[in-house]
């Protein structure tokens, strides 16, 4: 048995917890229904980065082994197989449960049958007057190139026939995604009523084509190769050899044909031709396509009572309200923990520093930023200000490399300096330094995170941002920048550990030091928490540690390739949480003989991460904040109603409370200590009494 796990097998095995959440009676209706579209949308990336690579590796004849022995060939099999089990349990609890528990709700997704005289009159007219408009039909002809269709757009594939010569041919019409995918009917009483918009069109296809009779309809979606990277070595430009890049993945090669199971064989046979799609490529599908698109119904206005009750971030009984953040920070070390407590302390830092007159420069990297960022707005009036303004933009960041695109001209034409990343690297740290005059020198500011500067995602991410000014970590951040946007080397720092230059190196000393410990006798302990676990390197050295005696706890929310539970990985075990936030957060702990060494990272244990990207590794040294980490770390463990452990097959366990044991959920504990926190802070400022001074004479 290889002593490594299928990464993308077991990356299918997160997306199984995913999908488990949404088979849960005891969620919310609108909860299950969300779930179920972050595994479909889930689902869509997969095909498109890691499948698209496995299948550029097979069609190039590569036959070598991954490290759990699979070619290319072995693992797109296994996955296919994987991945149909997947989609059939979806569509069964999609059509089984989900859509009549809507319907019981007042929530009707309506089929063209469906819908009373009055109903047929409204569609007719939103057909006419705002979709019939934006739709391009492309005839499909046998003798010609096929039309080339758009990338997980759901596309209408019509046949036709004209009576005058007896003769059918095929049509497809794409659906543009400007256009809703509900189209909401009215009702007579206070139900929510929609029907898809690919069942409307077909309904009034014919009225595209005069002359003809619409005779058979399906829709279909085709998923293409995302992982289409940028040529840094011949990219003159690389703004616009990314912009070339975005085009060329919206009509790359196939990699995934969906279609309803209910197409008649001559559709099918079309649509096959026309995608290049060979029949293990071929998904069907009984039900709508395109579940990600359950998502916009799960946020459906009205329906409160069918979701989770609200848990609001709290403020931090740290930060002071209407405090000055640089005063607050000046006076000690401040750690957050997202999204329990606002990420908006680190919002107002950068916005703070963008009027500040003693502020002299602001220095950021942007990898992934909310669509309405305040960051981004922040950081142009700064520059707007007359402030020295730097951002890092990686543009290599999948998926969102057009967003970051525009931002950076927005920031550029505000003044700002503007760096595209580093060649041949992703910038994946998290960091902004700020420069401020205090007292006739320059005193730094530092936000160092676990996650991006993205207020959408703080609030449903778990992450940790620290705060400091401590002169080491804003010296190296100062070093940081300078070796990113002067391509200099990432060497002599003092505190803060970087990669691709020192971050592995160091947590394979770290694991080899509490290996040490564990061979002379001595307690030995590893606490970790991570995205992924990949690294064969990294598992190599905890197999050894555990077969020395080292006590492992790793929770790990998804990809993990080291096996639990064998002979040589006996003291392992690995937990992978589930819950209504994505845990994102990566904190480290090393017992180090009761000396605890604590880090918090922006890197996963991925060798993408440690040995091909700009990643940061730092050390919390205060000591309340390290307590308050490993009690982070720890509490995890404790989760009996939405963790799972990792079986030494790969798949999954849901772990539950033991006899006599109380049940414990580490998301809830998190909201109620973080509320707890706040109201006891709140009641203690309340308490305390400030005299009126009287103002001097």
């Amino acid at each position: 048995m290889p002593e490594y796990h299928n990464r993308e097998l077991s990356w299918l095995e997160f997306n199984q917890r995913v999908l488990d959440q949404a088979l849960k009676p005891e969620l919310p209706l609108l909860e299950r229904l969300k779930f179920l579209a972050i595994s479909a949308s889930n689902l869509d990336e997969f095909f498109q980065v890691r499948v698209g690579s496995l299948m550029l590796m097979r069609r190039s004849g590569r036959k070598s082994k991954d490290l759990s022995g699979y070619t290319p060939f072995r693992n797109l099999a296994a996955i296919r197989q994987r991945v149909l089990e997947m989609n059939e349990a979806q569509y069964t609890l999609l059509n089984g449960t989900l859509i009549p528990s809507l319907a019981e709700k007042g929530i009707h997704l309506l089929a063209p049958a469906d819908l009373t005289p009055i109903q047929r009159a409204q569609t007719a007219n939103i057909f006419e007057d705002s979709i019939s408009p934006l739709l391009t039909p492309l005839a499909v002809d046998p003798d010609s190139d096929p039309p080339i269709v758009p990338a997980l757009q759901i596309v209408l594939a019509c046949r036709l026939h004209d009576p005058a010569d007896d003769t059918s041919r095929h049509v497809f019409i794409p659906i543009s995604e400007n256009l809703p995918r509900r189209i909401a009917v009215t009702t007579e009483d206070d139900t929510h009523a929609f029907i898809f918009i690919e069942d409307l069109i077909a309904t009034h296809a014919e009225l595209l084509f005069p002359g003809e009779t619409l005779t058979a309809a399906t829709s279909f979606r085709v998923t293409r190769n995302g992982d289409i990277a940028v040529e840094e070595e011949d990219a003159t430009n690389l703004a616009s050899e990314m912009e070339d890049v975005l085009t060329a993945r919206r009509f790359a090669d196939t990699v995934r044909l969906e279609i309803r199971d209910d197409a008649l064989r001559d559709l099918s046979r079309t649509i096959q031709v026309a995608t290049a799609s060979s029949a293990s490529e071929i998904y069907r599908h009984p039900g709508p396509l395109g579940l990600s698109s359950f998502m916009e119904l799960a946020f459906l206005e009205d329906y409160d009572h069918l979701r989770d009750e609200d848990w609001p971030a709290q403020n931090s009984p740290d930060i002071a309200p209407g405090a000055s953040m640089f005063e607050t920070i000046a006076g000690s070390d401040v750690l957050l923990f997202h999204p329990y407590e606002s990420f908006d302390p680190v919002l107002r830092l950068v916005e703070e520093a963008a009027v500040d007159p003693d502020v002299i420069a602001i220095k950021q990297i942007l990898y992934r930023t909310a669509r309405q960022s305040r960051i981004i707005d922040a950081l142009i009036t700064a520059a707007e200000n007359g402030k020295h303004v730097t951002a890092l933009v990686e543009l290599k960041a999948r998926f969102d490399e057009a967003r970051n695109l525009t931002r950076a001209d927005e920031l550029q034409r505000a003044g700002a300096q503007i760096v595209y990343g580093v060649k041949n690297l992703k910038t994946h740290a998290k960091i902004c330094l700020i420069l401020r005059k205090e007292g006739g020198r320059i005193r730094r500011y530092v936000h160092l995170g676990t996650g991006n500067y993205n207020e959408t995602t703080s609030r449903l991410y778990t992450d940790v941002s620290y705060l400091t000014c401590k002169a080491e970590y804003g010296n190296d951040a100062s070093l940081l920048f300078n070796a990113v946007t002067g391509r200099s080397k990432l060497l002599r720092f003092q505190r803060l550990i970087p990669a691709p230059s020192v971050m592995k190196p160091r947590l394979l000393d770290l694991i080899a030091d509490e290996t040490e410990r564990a061979k002379q006798g001595l307690p030995a302990k590893i606490t970790a928490k991570s995205n992924s676990l990949q690294d064969p390197d990294i598992i190599a050295a905890l197999y050894l540690a555990s077969q020395a005696g080292v006590e492992i706890k790793l929770n790990i929310r998804g990809i993990c390739c080291l096996i639990p539970g064998q002979k040589y990985s006996k003291n392992i075990e690995v937990v992978s949480v589930i819950d209504r936030y994505l845990e994102h957060a990566r904190i480290f702990h090393f017992h180090q003989g009761g000396d605890s060494q604590i880090f918090i990272s922006s890197a996963d244990w991925m060798t993408r991460n440690l040995e091909k990207r700009v990643e940061l590794m730092i050390p919390i040294e205060q000591k309340a904040i390290k307590r308050r980490l490993i009690k982070l770390l720890d509490t995890y463990f404790r989760d009996n109603q939405n963790a799972y452990h990792i079986l030494p097959d790969g798949t999954s366990k849901p772990i539950t409370p033991k006899k006599g044991e109380k049940p414990f959920r580490a998301q809830a504990y998190f909201h109620q200590q973080a509320k707890r926190a706040a109201k006891a802070r709140e009641h203690e400022r309340s308490m305390t009494f400030e005299p009126h001074v009287p103002d001097k004479p």
